[in-house]
């Protein structure tokens, strides 16, 4: 009996433990990248709006989950909401006049991302018979929406490539072209040889020369912010973790002692919380339970067994 309570009260430690450590669930850093609200690498982190959009892979690099594939993250900004990722099925420096197979990059619509209008794309090598190429007023550049859908034979990237201007050697035709859906990105590709994505990076420095072209596709995305999650995380109120509920979506306030729907040192809340999985809890519950049944039914059969120094027979067999 004393082996039986041992192990119960073993089992009870444990799962308060998992219980006093949420807010240590949700990770900070992925590599080099910062973690922060409204992404998540950790099921119950962030906002539920971009829940399972990011992985941490096992040698520890951030990718980017899309419906057309999974994307390494090469930086994120949250104070100009971006992420910039690499497509390696693009065209780069490496490949000079060779091209590979591409395959269009799509994002999900119904998440809080959009491609970023300074996006630039590239296409190569696309068949004059179905691609209507000619060059573009000056004016384009700075405002598409005011021109027509043509590919710019003329564009100033085709003419400067970003890193390697040379690259793509005399016998290679490219023009720049914005396509407004996948569906036109699609449509692109299978009457051109292949394309790149480059983005026009923020400098920072003068007004006149505060850009500069970077191959990479920049995606901007929202950040939710509610009164709630301001509240969480305010250190006065004792600085949680926004995160929500893996079962309803709903808000939950990650905190050292458990997890809230208002804030860390609001005391009233602090009663019967569930961890971040939402079925953890009642797992290690039914955990603890079962164990406990399990040793207590083997100390009922081994005290019932008769003694057969030994030698297992049909009257002690446990199984």
């Amino acid at each position: 009996m004393n082996y039986l309570l041992i192990s119960l009260h073993f089992l009870i430690f444990t799962l308060c433990t998992l219980v006093k450590s949420q807010s240590s669930l949700c990770r900070t850093s992925c590599g080099n990248t910062q973690i922060n609200y409204p992404f998540g690498i950790d099921d119950g982190c962030g906002s539920p709006y971009y829940r399972n959009i990011l992985v941490c892979s096992e040698s520890n690099h951030l990718e980017l989950r899309t419906p057309s594939g999974r994307y390494p993250v090469r930086r994120i900004d949250y104070s100009d909401p971006h992420i910039l990722v690499t497509d390696l099925y693009m065209w780069n420096c490496q490949d000079g006049p060779h091209f590979r197979p591409p395959r269009p990059f799509s994002l999900d619509t119904s998440i809080h991302f959009s491609l970023s209008p300074q996006n630039d794309y590239l296409f190569f090598n696309c068949s004059e018979k179905d691609v209507i190429m000619e060059p573009k007023p000056v004016v384009c550049e700075r405002f598409p929406e005011r021109c027509d859908s043509t590919c710019d034979s003329a564009s100033y990237l085709c003419r400067h490539l970003p890193e390697c201007a040379h690259a793509l050697g005399g016998g290679t035709s490219c023009c720049s072209y914005y396509p407004k859906a996948t569906e036109s990105l699609r449509l692109m590709l299978k009457y051109c040889e292949s394309y790149t994505s480059v983005y026009w990076r923020n400098l920072g420095e003068s007004e006149t020369y505060n850009t500069a072209p970077e191959y990479g596709i920049r995606i901007d995305f929202d950040i939710p912010v509610t009164t709630r999650c301001l509240q969480c995380q305010d250190g006065s109120k004792g600085g949680g973790t926004c995160g929500f509920d893996v079962g309803s979506h709903g808000f939950s306030c990650l905190c050292h002692k458990g997890n809230v729907t208002t804030y860390c040192k609001d005391k009233s809340q602090h009663k019967g919380n569930r961890v971040v999985a939402g079925t953890a809890t009642a797992v290690s519950v039914a955990g603890a339970i079962g164990i406990g049944a399990g040793v207590w039914y083997f100390r009922k059969v081994k005290a019932q067994a008769p003694v057969t120094h030994g030698v297992q027979s049909n009257e002690n067999r446990l199984f």
